[in-house]
């Protein structure tokens, strides 16, 4: 006869409720049914989302609507006794017939929410949907790291970190205000480059400097929310200079001799006294052909007198 018998059980404030009914020809009638237009949604900060709650199917006049914010684990009221609460209190509105509009959404709104509706005059009393809100965050200004001049042949690395976009920053280096590949072999212009780049960590890594690595570098963050650069740094590439470096050398080595020289010259001519560490009275420098004459012990305890 078409009559079908629907037997509900839900649970409602711990409490378990079940109900036998018989329905003409539908077996969802006078049941709670709720839907979403989408369970994965995401929005940038600042802007507005609007969270959907759609009842479908109600028979009770007046349902009990509330929303839960789920993060880390732990639930908190969003909107409970028809009222906006917690951290929402002052961002966010219950739209008809139970959606969420959140107004300037901040990171801290990333969680998962959870729309519940309680209709106690239906034979199934009770739905939920639970929908995942991210809120993407724009990289800010990137520190950037580049080094000021090196030399031809040796080995150095950039640097670039960001720490408050969301989802975490993709890093791409520029020089001379051209995107240098991520792998430099890819690329005719930048084949004979021996850099590696790390999309992740923000790193540059030369493993032999060459000549023409010489530019200027900065590093762009990026994620689905938008994009910062740092300021543009030159970095300068030097030949290494063997003369310059033989010539700093030759230099030292004549100081130290011209010191030397300086100490024995002062020695002879007597104006310094020799004291053995064996013995507690100074001695008399004893003269012949006016020349004066020490042990290397007594030179290696010379010291200055007034």
């Amino acid at each position: 006869n078409g009559i079908k018998m629907s037997y509900f059980c839900t649970v409602l404030d711990r409490s378990v409720i079940c109900s036998l009914s018989s329905v003409a020809g539908n077996s969802t009638a006078s049941a709670v049914i709720l839907r979403t237009t989408e369970k994965s949604v995401w929005t940038n900060e600042f802007e507005s989302i609007e969270l959907t709650c759609l009842i479908e199917s109600i028979s009770t006049n007046n349902p009990r609507i509330e929303w839960k914010k789920i993060k880390n684990g732990v639930p908190s009221y969003v909107y409970f006794q028809n009222k906006i609460s917690g951290d929402l209190e002052h961002r966010a509105l219950l739209r008809e017939p139970a959606n969420l509009l959140i107004l300037n959404a901040s990171r801290s709104d990333t969680a998962q929410y959870r729309c519940e509706v309680a209709a106690i005059d239906d034979q199934k009393p009770f739905d939920e949907i639970l929908i995942s809100l991210a809120v993407r965050v724009k990289p800010v200004m990137p520190r950037c790291s580049v080094p000021e001049a090196v030399t031809v042949g040796s080995s150095t690395e950039l640097h670039c970190i960001e720490n408050e976009g969301f989802p975490q920053s993709q890093y791409q280096w520029f020089k001379n205000n051209e995107e240098l590949p991520e792998d430099p072999k890819t690329s005719s212009k930048f084949y004979n480059s021996s850099y590696t780049m790390n999309t992740e960590t923000g790193s540059l890594k030369f493993r032999s400097v060459k000549k023409e690595d010489a530019g200027e570098y900065y590093c762009q963050a990026r994620n689905e929310a938008g994009w910062s650069k740092c300021s543009p740094q030159i970095m300068e590439v030097y030949d290494l200079d063997i003369v310059g470096i033989f010539l700093k050398v030759l230099g030292g080595v004549a100081a130290f001799i011209f010191v030397v020289v300086g100490i024995c010259q002062i020695q002879k001519s007597g104006y310094c006294s020799c004291k053995d560490h064996t013995e507690t009275n100074y001695k008399v420098p004893q003269h012949d052909n006016r020349m004066d004459y020490a042990s290397p012990d007594e030179v290696r305890l010379c010291g200055f007198v007034t």
